[in-house]
C-alpha cells in the first residue's frame, strides 16, 4: 500500500465513497448511484484541485474522521459542520492543507444531512463498471467505510481552488419538489392529484440513499389492477400501497410494481439529499410545457 492513502479513524453513521456514478447500465439492472448532492460534491472537488468526476467521501449526519498518510489538500462542503485538523478548527467550504499524519475530523451536520469531503487526487479505490461509487442496494463498489480501513488516494493533478470560503446554499427550511406528472398519474383520482399539490408532507425518518420517503396524506388510487414492473428513473415518485409518495434517489431499484405518479425535476434532487427527517415537503405538479401548478 502506498503512503498516498487515508486511514479511517471514525467511520461515522454512514460514510461512502461516491463520484458521478455509473449511468448507462439500467438495462442490466444497475442503478446510477453516485453522490446524492452533486453540486456539493463538485464544489468540494474544485476546491481540492480535482475534476468534478473524482471520488469523494459522502458522510451522513455525524461526519467521520480520517488520518492522512501524506500531505494532502482537503475540502468539506454540503451540510455545514465543524472541521478540525488534529483538533484545531479548520475552514468548511475552503481548501485546507493537511500535513502527513494529521487527523481530519468532519463533525456532525449542523443543518442538512450529508457532507462531502474531497482530497487532492481523489479517493482511488478500484472502479466497478466505470465508477468508484458505493451502491447500497446492489452492493456494487466499495463497502461503506469502517474504522481502520485504508483508502488509496490518486495523484494530485491540479492546484487547489483560490478562495477563502466558497459561497454555497445551505439546506432549505422547506423542500420544494417540482414534479412532472406521469407516466401513471392516470392511476390516481383527481382528488389525489390535488392532494399531491396541497398536502402537508414531511420527510420521513426511513429515508436513505435509495429513496426519500414522506409522511402525509395518502394518495387515492383510481385503478387497483396489477401493474407490471417497470424501469425507474432518478427522481421517480413511486406510490406504494400506503399511498405516501417516495422519491427515488441515486441507489433506487430499477423496477417496481407500484405506479409512478410523476418525476421530480433533476435540479431539485440536491435539496432532497440534504432534507432531514421532519423537513416540510411541498410537491409542485407540472405538466409538460406548462407553468407549475402550486395549488396554493
Amino acid at each position: 500500500m502506498t503512503d498516498r492513502a487515508l486511514v479511517v479513524v471514525r467511520a461515522g453513521a454512514l460514510t461512502t465513497v461516491q463520484d458521478l456514478g455509473r449511468p448507462g447500465h439500467a438495462h442490466v439492472g444497475v442503478a446510477g448511484s453516485g453522490a446524492l448532492d452533486r453540486p456539493a460534491s463538485a464544489l468540494a472537488n474544485r476546491l481540492a484541485g480535482n475534476g468534478i468526476e473524482a471520488a469523494v467521501l459522502e458522510t451522513t449526519l455525524n461526519g467521520c474522521a480520517v488520518r492522512a498518510r501524506c500531505a494532502v489538500t482537503v475540502a468539506v462542503t454540503g451540510a455545514p459542520c465543524a472541521v478540525t485538523v488534529d483538533g484545531r478548527p479548520a475552514a468548511w467550504g475552503a481548501p485546507v492543507t493537511v500535513p502527513a499524519g494529521a487527523v481530519v475530523e468532519v463533525g456532525p451536520a449542523v443543518r442538512g444531512v450529508r457532507s462531502y469531503v474531497a482530497f487532492s487526487g481523489g479517493v482511488a479505490v478500484d472502479p466497478v463498471l466505470g465508477s468508484r461509487s458505493t451502491d447500497l442496494l446492489s452492493g456494487l463498489g466499495p463497502a461503506p467505510l469502517a474504522d481502520a480501513a485504508v483508502l488509496p488516494l490518486g495523484e494530485a493533478a491540479g492546484a487547489p481552488g483560490r478562495v477563502d470560503v466558497a459561497p454555497a446554499p445551505g439546506p432549505a427550511d422547506e423542500l420544494v419538489l417540482h414534479v412532472l406528472l406521469g407516466p401513471r398519474d392516470d392511476w390516481f383520482t383527481k382528488a389525489a392529484l390535488r392532494m399531491l399539490a396541497v398536502g402537508a408532507y414531511r420527510v420521513a425518518s426511513a429515508s436513505n440513499r435509495i429513496g426519500l420517503r414522506t409522511d402525509g396524506p395518502a394518495l387515492e388510487r383510481a385503478r387497483h389492477d396489477e401493474l407490471p414492473s417497470e424501469g425507474m428513473v432518478l427522481g421517480a415518485v413511486q406510490v406504494p400501497p400506503d399511498g405516501r409518495p417516495v422519491v427515488f434517489l441515486a441507489d433506487h431499484p430499477t423496477t417496481g410494481g407500484y405506479p409512478v405518479v410523476g418525476v421530480v425535476r433533476g435540479r431539485d434532487l440536491a435539496g432532497a439529499a440534504q432534507a432531514a427527517p421532519g423537513t416540510p415537503v411541498r410537491f409542485v405538479p407540472v405538466r409538460r410545457n406548462a407553468r407549475p401548478q402550486t395549488g396554493r
